[in-house]
């Protein structure tokens, strides 16, 4: 997934009128202005209300369901191999929002805070925060993609992070 993919992606779900964040290794990429690494996918956050719009926007770029483990997660690729992986989130009125998780009654969080702006290819692009990115990179045997993410995180932000 190049950078003009994920801007192509992002184009268009906001003519779409879909609200999204980038996370993961794009997201990371994103808080730091620049691409440290090649990325096989691309994260999105979305809003659980708008789901309709983003999978009819998609579709309509040519990506198609190949994986279903709603309500945590979707990812729709196209026939080039392109994959977005959407996560759905339920906001509160105070901003804050939840994802469901594979473990009932144990949702992801996401604070208001957590939903920051970064740069792809010099575009603002939405994004996930660097602690909210620390936070989902714990509990699991890191890959060596996610030592590299977690390493520029520190660099950049001076952030401790779990490994």
């Amino acid at each position: 997934m190049t950078a003009e993919d994920v801007l192509s992606v992002l184009a268009v779900l906001r003519r779409a009128g879909a609200d999204v964040w980038v996370g993961g290794g794009w997201g990371i990429d994103a808080l730091i202005g620049k691409q440290t690494r090649d990325h096989r996918d691309l994260d999105l956050m979305h809003r659980q209300e708008q789901e309709t719009a983003v999978v009819a926007a998609l579709s309509g770029a040519g990506f198609a369901e190949s994986l279903d483990w709603r309500p945590v997660r979707f990812v729709v690729a196209a026939p080039d191999g392109r994959e977005v992986d959407m996560h759905p989130l339920v906001f509160a009125e105070d901003g804050s929002a939840r994802q469901a998780s594979p473990l009932p009654g144990h949702p992801f969080t996401y604070p208001s805070s957590c939903f920051v702006t970064g740069t792809i290819r010099g575009s603002a692009v939405r994004c996930l925060s660097a602690e909210q990115q620390v936070y989902f990179h714990q509990g699991y045997q890191p890959s060596e993609r996610d030592l590299h993410d977690m390493a520029q995180l520190r660099r950049a932000f001076g952030i401790a992070t779990h490994f």
